[in-house]
C-alpha cells in the first residue's frame, strides 16, 4: 500500500501558513509505516514541540492504473473516509527555511489516521463535506469544491508519475484551521452529518 498526500490544495491553508499556491498538485508520500491502527491513541513523539493536526478527505484506489485519463479517474476511487495528516511543524518550519526535505515531519510512524471507509458510490458526483472538532467544537471544514486540484486532477497527476494500486490511499489536503495538539485532546472527524473518524492525543 502506498500513501500519497496532496499538500496545499486549498488555498486558504496555503495562505494561513504563509505558502505560494501551487500551480500543480503538491505531491509528498508517507510510509506504511505512518498509520496509526485502529483503536490505538496517537501519542505525541519526543521528537516535535509542536504537532499539528490537519484533518483531510481520504481517497481509497480500488483498482490498478498507470496515466490514467481524467475522464476515467473518478472510477479508481472505491471508499472514502476522514484521515488526520499530523505534522512536525516545528522540524518541517526548520527544514524548510534550509531548503532540506521534510519528510521526517510527515511521514513518522503514526502520523497518519485513517476513519472508517465509506462506499464512494452514495457520494459520487456530489460535493462533499466535512468537518474536523476538537474537544467537540469544530476548527476545520472542508468542502471538496474548494480544492484547488480535484480527485480528477490528482488521480490524474499522481498516476503519470506513479502506477496506481488497489488498496492505495490518497491525502487530498487540508483546509484552513489547522493548529498544535496537546495530550488529552480528542478529534472527530465529520463526513457528510457522519462521524467516521475519532483519535485521542497522549
Amino acid at each position: 500500500m502506498k500513501i500519497f498526500c496532496v499538500g496545499r490544495n486549498y488555498a486558504a491553508h496555503a495562505m494561513e501558513l504563509e505558502n505560494d499556491i501551487p500551480d500543480r498538485p503538491l505531491i509528498f508520500m508517507k510510509p506504511a509505516t505512518a498509520i496509526l491502527h485502529k483503536e490505538r491513541d496517537f501519542f505525541i513523539p519526543e521528537f516535535s514541540d509542536n504537532i499539528h493536526y490537519e484533518g483531510e478527505l481520504v481517497l481509497k484506489i480500488g483498482k490498478n492504473g498507470r496515466s490514467v485519463q481524467k475522464k476515467f479517474a473518478d472510477s479508481y476511487i472505491s471508499h472514502i473516509t476522514v484521515g488526520l495528516d499530523f505534522t512536525a511543524r516545528d522540524l518541517q518550519d526548520e527544514l524548510k527555511s534550509k531548503g532540506h526535505p521534510w519528510e521526517i515531519a510527515k511521514a513518522f510512524d503514526n502520523s497518519a489516521v485513517l476513519g472508517e471507509w465509506q462506499d464512494y458510490d452514495q457520494f459520487r458526483n456530489k460535493l462533499l463535506q466535512f468537518q474536523l472538532l476538537k474537544n467537540g467544537e469544530q476548527v476545520q471544514h472542508g468542502d471538496s469544491s474548494l480544492l484547488l486540484f480535484s480527485f480528477d486532477d490528482i488521480i490524474t497527476y499522481i498516476s503519470s508519475f506513479f502506477t496506481l494500486q488497489n488498496g492505495d490511499c490518497i491525502f487530498t489536503g487540508t483546509p484552513a484551521g489547522v493548529g498544535p495538539v496537546a495530550s488529552g485532546d480528542k478529534l472527530e472527524g465529520i463526513l457528510m452529518g457522519k462521524s467516521v473518524m475519532n483519535c485521542n492525543i497522549r
